[in-house]
């Protein structure tokens, strides 16, 4: 890679670490269309270029959700138990999204992802305010109000599987769920967060075995997933989400997210572009 291509790939890493640090959504939304509009600047093979995107994107999410939900463990908000009942059906789905992906052409790809996009920017937008975060302390008496075991394993697959299409670590479904079900926002955050890494993993896995035999991967793909740009943009990511945690409480955090927001949508109308032509 030339040397503008590392300064390119790390400052787009350090700008999705540190909006996932400070706003609490997964960089996957920001890095799948930025590297989309990479990989085709690099001239890859166009029926790859999404498939590359998203592989690489859950690959950096697979650093930087242990980065995160170490932050979580240390303060104890996260659920556990939880995690553990909504992880099995996460691998399986998160397994699952990538080759469903696979069926799909480049543009039903990208133009899947200009949706997720639109409804991701729409959320934060217009989406009720998060209560503040409450004191932790002991698991909620609430979370007994979750479904049963096999509905858990259920929701957890819808996860898994929608993160593996688009390349994201889940937090967009999973919260909002833990949320409905009385789980304290501070505790259905750091949770999602634990669930990030077994979503990426998974996904990350999935797509280097059906990407293995797909011709026209440029050198040093794994699969689908390009590990130079995965390096670099994982080094700057995890580097930055901490920086982002803190700025969250200096900075104005509902203007940022109306800017964000807009950007999202800028994006999705990209991905819809690359859609359509």
């Amino acid at each position: 890679m030339s040397a503008g291509l590392i300064l390119l790939l790390l400052l787009m890493g350090a700008f999705g670490g540190f909006a996932a640090g400070m706003l609490g959504i997964g960089g996957g939304m920001i890095l799948v269309p930025f590297i989309t509009m990479i990989f085709t600047a690099q001239g890859f093979a166009p029926h790859a270029i999404i498939h590359m995107a998203v592989a690489t994107s859950l690959g950096v999410i697979m650093f930087t959700s242990l980065s995160s939900v170490r932050a979580h463990h240390q303060h104890g908000a996260v659920l556990w138990p939880v995690a553990a009942l909504l992880a099995p059906g996460i691998l399986l789905g998160a397994w699952c999204g990538p080759w469903i992906a696979k069926q799909l052409s480049s543009s039903g790809q990208a133009m899947l992802f200009a949706v997720f996009l639109t409804i991701s920017a729409t959320q934060i937008l217009f989406g009720k305010k998060a209560p503040a975060p409450q004191p932790v302390g002991a698991v909620p008496q609430t979370v007994t109000h979750l479904p049963s075991r096999s509905a858990m394993f259920g929701t957890g697959m819808v996860i898994g599987v929608i993160s593996g299409l688009v390349g994201a670590g889940g937090g967009f479904l999973s919260v909002p769920f833990l949320m409905r079900r009385g789980v304290p926002i501070h505790n259905a955050v750091a949770t999602s967060a634990a669930l990030g890494f077994p979503i990426a993993l998974s996904g990350t896995l999935s797509n280097i075995y059906y990407g293995w035999q797909v011709p026209d991967l440029p050198p040093y793909a794994l699969g689908f997933v390009y590990v130079p740009a995965l390096a670099v943009m994982a080094l700057a990511s995890v580097s930055m989400a901490p920086f982002g945690a803190r700025a969250a409480h200096r900075l104005p955090v509902q203007t940022l997210k109306k800017i964000f927001a807009v950007m999202l949508y800028c994006l999705a109308a990209y991905m819809l572009n690359k859609a359509l032509n």
